[in-house]
């Protein structure tokens, strides 16, 4: 991130010693997964290709919830994927489960992004 600008070429991962200061960006969008998670598998190439169409506007982060359960617990994270969009460091919506991109794009436009 540069500025005030939001860049986003891909995914950023996230972790407990990052998570606060990388969701105060303006718009952030986190997907928390597990590699062994068939669904998550599904959503990764979407997010990944939201996260260039989309940049400038959201930052797409993931948070491996094997690795950090201490996020996953914190955020009340139950079943994944959990994609959580974070406005200024604070909840604003989250979708359970994979909806394909029209589910990650309505995320999107109840925050006023599509």
């Amino acid at each position: 991130m540069k500025g005030d600008i939001l860049v986003s070429v891909a995914t950023i991962n996230l972790t407990r010693s990052d998570f606060d200061e990388k969701t105060k960006a303006r718009l952030v969008m986190v997907d928390f997964w597990a590699e062994w998670c068939g669904p998550c598998k599904m959503s990764g190439p979407v997010l990944e290709q939201m996260s260039d169409e989309y940049a400038g506007r959201v930052v797409i982060s993931k948070v491996d919830v094997d690795s950090e359960t201490e996020l996953a617990s914190k955020y009340g994270v139950m079943s994944i994927p959990t994609v959580i969009l974070f406005r200024d460091g604070q909840e604003v919506s989250r979708q359970i489960g994979f909806a394909g991109k029209a589910g990650y794009v309505s995320l999107l436009a109840k925050a006023g992004v599509v």
